[in-house]
This record gives C-alpha cells, structure tokens and sequence, in this order.
C-alpha cells in the first residue's frame, strides 16, 4: 500500500518527541492536526501506532517498528539534502553550555580557524539543550546527559571537580573541615554539588552558602576575586589556576566525572566540517578518537 511521505514525516516527528505538542510545534502545526495524520496514517495501516493517555502518548508495539524504518528512512534523506546542500559544507552553527564555550572553547577558537581556513562557526549558548527541531543548529555541547534521539553523543572526557579558592585562603585550608569555615559559593546548575564533595569527605552537607550562581563563569570569577571558596572544575579554571590567583588546596578530594559531551544528529555525521571540529576538540582535550 503507498503511503505519502508527509504523514509519515508527522509520524517520525512525533515518535522522535514522544509528544504530539512538541511534534506539532516542529512541523509548524497544530497538535489537532498531527492527531488527525497520525490517525489517518493508522487507519491506512490498520493498525494502532500510539498508546495514548490524558498526559502522554507512547508508541506501540508496531508503531516502535515502523519507527525504526521511517526514522533511518528520514536519516537517509535529510543526508542526501545535506550533501547537495554546498552553501553548508564549511559553516558550523554550534550550541554550547555557556561556561564551557566562555571559558574554554572561545580562547582556542582562533587556533581551530587558522588550521580550518574557510571554515566558519556560529556560537549559541544557553543551558537549554537543543532538540535539533527545525535544524536550527548543527551541534550541541551539552553539559550533562544528552537527551535521547538519532544523535551522536561523543563524551568529551573526564574532569576535576575541586575546591578552588585564592592563594590567601588556601593558606587556612588544611583539611576538608577547614573549608566549611570559609564563605562557600555555589554554582546551583553543578552536577558536582557541595553535598556530594562534603559526602565523600566525611562531612554534613552545608546549611547554607555565601554566594550563590547559575553559571560557572561567575563562580570562578568570584573566586578569583577573593570572595570565598567555589567547588568547580579545573578545566573550566584553567586559565585562572594558570594564572595563579586560583589554586587547588585539597587536589585529594577532588571528584573526577565526564561532563561535557559533544551531540550532533546523525545526519551531520559525514559533514566535513562536523569532522574537522570533532577530530580538533579531541585532540585539544587530550582524548583519543574512537
């Protein structure tokens, strides 16, 4: 039986966002009318795709193999347009957690171009991870677990998490007690909280903190003027540690877990220039390439 291609695009995007909303918001519809493709689509078929409830729809059995199919099927044709798609071929509009592409990304930039000439990269940043709908970016630096979807999730390595503070109040730091007496500051979206790190030091998680952000470029620079103790990690301070006016007065205690992770849709998976980038981050982070 042919089957049009536009409902069973409806179908991909929805089965992808688990949500006839957020599918409808992709398609530039309204929920009503992907409902009414999809239920078109399975009376075609004659067979029930979605188990839906008042607050979810979940795919059914069938609907989890079909999905298999179209969802290759749709992989295979947006990288047939993106092959032809010349104009593309050397830009990069890249999304990036906001402390990573501040801290540590930007300062090396400059090096990636000058070894790519002709390559150009657009940055957004924000702590919102991107869906990839409405193609709106290429890449996505991601700080925590990608959200699930036809990605490529590339982990960008292991990293330090520590107390950091000035070489002044480090002079006061002896033990992991020593810390709690010190003005804390938080960063409130760190997946390395102050509660795990006094946890695994054997010490009740603090009651309150002196400072408190939602971006870890604050918190290091708090630090670095002195204005209490941060709990952040090296990679991201590591221009401030190079510099001296942070240090790590208790490297013992540190944590160590990957963060930060580079998510591109697997249809940009052959771009040249998504190579080029993935190939560079890794070997300026020290990491071998799978």
């Amino acid at each position: 039986m042919p089957i049009a291609l536009q409902p069973l695009s409806v179908f991909e995007t929805a089965a992808r966002h688990g949500s006839f909303r957020l599918a409808a918001d992709e398609l530039g519809l309204t929920p009503s009318a992907v409902s009414h493709a999809i239920t078109k689509l399975e009376n075609n078929l004659g067979t029930r795709l979605f188990d839906r409830s008042l607050r979810q729809v979940k795919l059914s059995a069938d609907g989890e193999v079909l999905y298999r199919h179209v969802a290759a099927g749709f992989v295979e044709i947006r990288r047939g347009l993106e092959e032809v798609s010349s104009r593309r071929a050397r830009f990069l509009r890249l999304h990036a957690a906001p402390s990573f592409a501040a801290l540590w990304l930007t300062p090396r930039l400059p090096a990636f171009l000058s070894s790519h000439p002709g390559m150009d990269i657009r940055i957004t940043a924000s702590t919102d991870y991107s869906r990839f709908a409405a193609d709106e970016v290429d890449a996505d630096i991601v700080n925590g677990t990608p959200l699930p979807g036809p990605v490529k999730a590339v982990p960008l390595g292991e990293e330090e998490v520590t107390v950091l503070c000035t070489p002044t109040l480090a002079a006061s730091i002896a033990s992991a007690a020593d810390v709690m007496a010190l003005p804390l500051i938080n960063g409130d979206r760190n997946r390395v909280t102050w509660a795990r790190w006094c946890e695994s030091n054997g010490l009740p998680p603090p009651s309150s903190y002196a400072m408190r952000f939602d971006r870890s470029f604050m918190v290091i620079a708090t630090a670095a003027n002195g204005l209490g103790v941060a709990l952040e990690s090296t990679r991201l301070a590591q221009r401030e540690i190079a510099e001296g006016r942070l240090v790590a007065p208790l490297p013992g205690s540190a944590i160590r877990e990957t963060l930060h992770s580079l998510v591109y849709p697997l249809i940009h998976a052959e771009r040249p220039i998504i190579k080029a980038f993935e190939a560079w981050l890794l070997d300026e982070l020290q990491i071998p390439a799978a």
